[in-house]
C-alpha cells in the first residue's frame, strides 16, 4: 500500500525563502528544514542561506550510553548549489582532543575542517563521529537515522549552546578524505538508490520510502511533484509510474535492504 507522508516544515536562522521547486513557497516564509519521519530513518530537505553549526552525531552504543535510541548516520544528496558553495566532512589534519578543544573554542576549527566545493547532483556520506558542516546557498535531501542527538563544537558566534565535552568524545580525530561518493548509497541502515523514470516504470511492490527530485506525473494513482515524499508497505501488486521524466530516491530501511 502506497502513503503520501506529509511534510513538517521546520525554520531555523540559517533557513531560506528559496525553498522552490520542491516546496511552493508563495508567502515567502522562510524554512530550514522539511521533515518526512518513515519508520526508523527521517527523510530531510534542508535550505540553507548560512553556514550550519560545526557538529557531530554518536554512533548507536554511544547514543545508548547517552539515553537516547539511537545515533545518527546520514547521506546528503546535493540538489542546487550556489557559486561557491561547501560543506566539510572530517578534517583536514589528525588532532588531539585538546588541540580540538582548543580550536572549537577560538573558531579556529573551521580552518581544520575538510572543505569540499559542492554542485547539483553530487552524494556524499557522512557517517556517525564524522565532524561536519554545511555551508550557504544549498539545496540538499538527507536520509539520516530517525534521531536527534547533535553536538555542537562550534556556531559561528551565534551564541547558542556548545556541547564540547559530549562532542570530543564522539569526534573522529584522524584526518579525513572523504569527498563525493556514488549512489547507491548502502550502510547498515539504509540503503538509498537513485530511479529515473522516461514516459512508465513499474517497481516490485516492497518496503520503501520514495522521495521525488525531479519531474511530475502520476504514481499508483497519487499525482506527484518535486519534494513529495511517499512510504509504500509490500502488496501483491506491483506500482506503476507514468512521468514524461522524473527522478527519485528510493530509500529503504536496513531491514527491508
Amino acid at each position: 500500500m502506497l502513503t503520501k507522508l506529509t511534510p513538517e516544515r521546520h525554520d531555523l536562522i540559517w533557513g531560506s525563502r528559496d525553498t522552490e521547486p520542491w516546496f511552493p513557497n508563495p508567502d515567502g516564509l522562510r524554512t530550514a528544514e522539511v521533515w518526512y519521519p518513515s519508520g526508523d530513518l527521517l527523510i530531510k530537505f534542508l535550505f540553507t542561506t548560512d553556514h550550519l553549526s560545526v557538529q557531530v552525531h554518536p554512533n548507536d552504543e554511544q547514543a545508548l550510553r547517552a539515553g537516547k535510541t539511537r545515533g545518527k548516520t546520514e547521506m546528503w544528496q546535493i540538489l542546487r548549489a550556489e557559486p561557491g558553495a561547501r560543506i566539510a566532512l572530517g578534517l583536514n589534519r589528525t588532532l588531539s582532543k585538546d588541540e580540538l578543544r582548543a580550536a572549537a573554542l577560538d573558531g579556529s576549527i573551521v580552518e581544520l575542517l575538510n572543505w569540499i566545493p559542492v554542485t547539483a547532483g553530487q552524494t556524499f556520506f557522512t557517517p556517525a563521529n564524522t565532524i561536519h558542516a554545511i555551508g550557504g546557498g544549498i539545496a540538499l535531501c538527507e536520509i539520516q537515522q530517525l534521531s536527534d542527538i547533535t553536538y555542537r563544537l562550534y556556531d559561528w558566534g551565534r551564541g547558542r549552546e556548545l556541547h564540547l565535552d559530549k562532542g570530543l568524545d564522539v569526534s573522529k580525530l584522524e584526518s579525513g578524505g572523504e569527498g563525493p561518493t556514488t549512489l547507491p548509497v548502502r550502510c547498515p541502515y539504509f540503503l538509498t538508490d537513485e530511479l529515473r523514470v522516461a514516459v512508465h516504470a513499474e517497481l516490485d511492490s516492497e518496503d520503501f520510502t520514495l522521495v521525488v527530485l525531479d519531474g511530475s506525473g502520476d504514481i499508483a494513482g497519487h499525482s506527484f511533484a518535486p519534494g513529495d515524499a511517499f512510504q509504500n508497505a509490500a502488496a501483491s501488486a506491483r506500482l506503476a509510474i507514468d512521468s514524461e521524466a522524473a527522478s527519485f530516491l528510493i530509500v529503504r530501511a536496513a531491514s527491508a535492504s
